[in-house]
C-alpha cells in the first residue's frame, strides 16, 4: 500500500529471530514498503526473507556487547530502547508488539496502533514464562523483584497507541483486564498457499510445534501411548528428551523439516493434535490450508480458528482421557477438505493485507484519535 500521505513507521520489539511476531512486520513492510522500520536489535542472518533490503533501524542496544545471542539478558534495557526511538516526523506508527513496542512515542498529534500479540508474558504470566524460555537461575531470581514495577510501566506504556488491534480474542480480553483497553481482532497472516488441500487421509496424526514444556505435547504422547496410533512430531526444542522418553512404538520424532516436507507431512496426516493453548497459533490453520481437520485443546487462538464439527474437534480438559475422546469423536465423523480449506482462507495474507489495511485507513480519516477507554 503506497501512498503519498501519511508518513508511516513501523516499530518491532526486535528482529533477532523468525518467528510469528517477525512474520507479521514483514507483511506490514510489503503493506507499507515505504515506511522504515524501527526496533531495538536485528540479526541481518536470522531476518524473514521479506525484510532483506528493508529501511531497518536499529536502537542504540545493537552496540551492547553479545545482544544477538543474550538478548533475553538485557530485558530491562528495550523500554528504554523503544522510548529513544525518534519517530516525531511520522504521521502514522504502526507497532507490531509482544512486549516493547506498544511503548513507542508517537507525535501527540500522529496516530499510533498497535498490533499486540500479547501484552508481555514475562510481566502478565511470568511462571508460563519462565517454564517456556527455560530461564537461567539468576533471571528467576531476579525477575520476580521486578515484576510489580515493569507492571506497572507496562500499563502506562499501554496508554500511548491511539488504538489495539488484537491477533485474537484471547489476546484482545488480556488486553480489556490488563490495560483497560478495547481492541479490534484482526487475526495475523498464514501463508496458506504453501499447502494444498487433499481429500484422502492417511493413517498417521500429526504434531507441529517447538518442543516446549508448555506447548503439551506430552499430553498428545501419553494419549496416543494410551490409542496405539501412530503419531509424528515435525519439531525441535529442549523438552525432546523427555518427550522421546515418554514414546512409545507408534510415535516418531522428525525434528526440524523444510517447508516442503512439512506441507507433505500436512497434507498426509489424518488430523493435526494441537494440546496446548497459544495466543493464535499458526499450526490449525496450516492444517487447515491442508485441508485436514484438527484436534484442539478449546482454548487461545484455537477458539477463533477451529469450527467444531467444521474443521476440528475440541477437548475442554488438558487430560489423556479428553484428548482421547477427542480423537475417536473425530474419527465418527466424515470431515470435507474443501470446507476445511475454505475456513483457513479467511487467514491469509491477502486477508490480513485487506483487513489491517482498511483499519488504518479509516481510523486516518476519522482524525486517528480513539475513543476507547483507557486505564486510569
Amino acid at each position: 500500500m503506497r501512498t503519498n500521505g501519511p508518513r508511516i513507521a513501523i516499530v518491532a520489539d526486535y528482529l533477532n529471530q523468525r518467528g510469528g511476531a517477525e512474520w507479521v512486520v514483514a507483511v506490514l513492510h510489503e503493506l507499507f514498503p515505504d515506511a522504515p522500520i524501527y526496533t531495538t536489535i536485528a540479526d541481518p542472518v536470522r531476518l524473514w526473507p521479506g525484510l532483506r533490503g528493508a529501511d531497518i533501524r536499529v536502537s542504540w542496544m545493537q552496540r551492547l556487547p553479545g545482544v544477538l545471542r543474550r538478548f533475553k539478558y538485557y530485558l530491562p534495557f528495550y523500554y528504554l530502547a523503544v522510548e529513544s526511538m525518534r519517530l516525531q516526523e511520522y504521521d502514522l506508527v504502526v507497532s507490531s508488539s509482544c512486549a516493547f513496542g506498544l511503548g513507542a512515542r508517537a507525535r501527540v498529534d500522529a496516530t499510533h496502533i498497535c498490533y499486540c500479540h500479547t501484552p508481555a508474558r514475562f510481566v502478565w504470566n511470568y511462571a508460563a514464562y519462565v517454564e517456556k524460555e527455560a530461564l537461567g537461575p539468576a533471571a528467576r531470581a531476579v525477575l520476580p523483584w521486578m515484576i510489580g514495577a515493569v507492571r506497572r510501566r507496562d500499563v502506562a506504556m499501554a496508554r500511548r497507541p491511539n488504538y489495539f488491534v488484537a491477533n485474537s480474542s484471547a489476546v484482545a480480553n488480556r488486553i480489556r483486564i490488563y490495560y483497560g483497553r478495547e481492541a479490534v481482532v484482526i487475526p495475523p497472516p498464514v501463508d496458506i498457499n504453501r499447502f494444498t488441500p487433499t481429500e484422502a487421509p492417511g493413517d498417521y496424526y500429526l504434531v507441529v510445534s517447538r518442543l516446549n514444556p508448555y506447548k503439551r505435547i506430552d499430553l498428545a504422547v501419553a494419549a496416543f501411548n494410551a490409542l496405539r496410533r501412530p503419531l509424528l512430531v515435525v519439531g525441535e526444542g529442549p523438552d525432546r528428551a523427555r518427550l522421546e522418553r515418554m514414546a512409545g512404538p507408534t510415535i516418531r520424532f522428525a525434528g526440524w523439516l523444510g517447508d516442503a516436507e512439512v506441507a507433505r507431512a500436512y497434507a498426509g496426516c489424518r488430523a493435526l493434535v494441537f494440546p496446548g493453548e497459544e495466543d493464535f497459533g499458526i499450526a490449525p490453520v496450516e492444517a487447515g490450508a491442508a485441508g485436514r481437520p484438527v484436534v484442539a485443546y478449546q482454548g487461545g487462538g484455537a477458539l477463533d480458528t477451529v469450527l467444531e464439527g467444521e474443521t476440528g474437534v475440541f477437548f475442554r480438559e488438558p487430560t489423556v482421557e479428553a484428548l482421547t475422546d477427542a480423537v475417536a469423536r473425530l474419527e465418527r465423523q466424515p470431515w470435507s477438505a474443501a470446507r476445511i480449506r475454505a475456513n483457513a482462507e479467511h487467514f491469509g495474507v491477502d486477508r490480513f493485507k485487506g483487513r489491517f489495511g482498511r483499519f488504518v485507513m479509516e481510523r486516518l480519516a476519522a482524525g486517528g484519535r480513539s475513543t476507547v477507554p483507557c486505564a486510569a
